[in-house]
């Protein structure tokens, strides 16, 4: 009978396919790694994680469609939650707080020596949870402020092309045609929209967004 692989089952998600080439190269030098599939954006990642149940997922933050922290959020609604590792160029308080509520287990800045990378892998995959020195005091100083109203989460870049869009009036399918992206996709990032606005529907959004600067009418 043979004896399952003992190696760690990893899935590289990152939207530039150079970078992703070198991910799989680095990991593969490790004869306790496997990387057992690929992702070019969030939609990708849930549906890989569905397909293959890797033991770590190797998460870039910012992906078309669908980023990193809504894949990890939309897994959980799924009940296939992951262990991830935000594998990211930023830095941001608010990145690393978000990435960190929405389930990631280990927060590493591109450009981290290889041998950090190994190690979080390891460590996240035995339980443990590692962040960056730089990002774990980032973390430690934002949490220990006073507390105060939570600030609205800003609109991602593609929300703010598919708003302005839903403003001159266009519908899901006109603006998925408009952006090269599917209907599925705009439904979800107009979903998106309405609770980031505290919208009820399309026109009090627009109203809103304008309100705030966001876009003009």
């Amino acid at each position: 009978m043979t004896s399952p692989d003992p190696r760690i089952r990893i899935l590289v998600a990152d939207d530039h396919p150079i970078v992703r080439d070198g991910l799989v190269a680095v990991l593969s030098t490790q004869a306790d790694f496997q990387v057992v599939g690929e992702a070019g954006n969030g939609f990708e990642v849930v549906s890989q994680v569905a397909a293959l149940v890797p033991d770590i997922v190797l998460l870039d933050l910012e992906m078309p469609e669908m980023d990193g922290v809504q894949a990890l959020e939309q897994l959980r609604s799924l009940g296939r939650p992951v262990r991830a590792i935000a594998f990211t160029a930023f830095d941001s308080d608010e990145r690393i707080l978000s990435a960190v509520r929405a389930g990631a287990k280990g927060y590493l800045l591109k450009g981290a020596p290889r041998e950090e990378l190994f190690n979080a892998v390891r460590v996240v995959h035995a339980g443990g949870s590692l962040l960056q020195p730089i990002v774990a005091s980032r973390l430690i100083e934002r949490m220990t402020e006073p507390v105060a109203e939570p600030l609205p989460e800003p609109l991602t870049p593609r929300e703010l092309e598919v708003l302005g869009l839903m403003a001159v009036g266009l519908q899901n399918k006109e603006i998925g045609d408009r952006l090269a992206i599917t209907e599925r996709t705009v439904k979800f990032h107009v979903s998106s929209i309405l609770g980031k606005l505290e919208a009820g529907n399309r026109t009090e959004a627009v109203s809103i967004a304008v309100q705030q600067g966001l876009i003009e009418r």
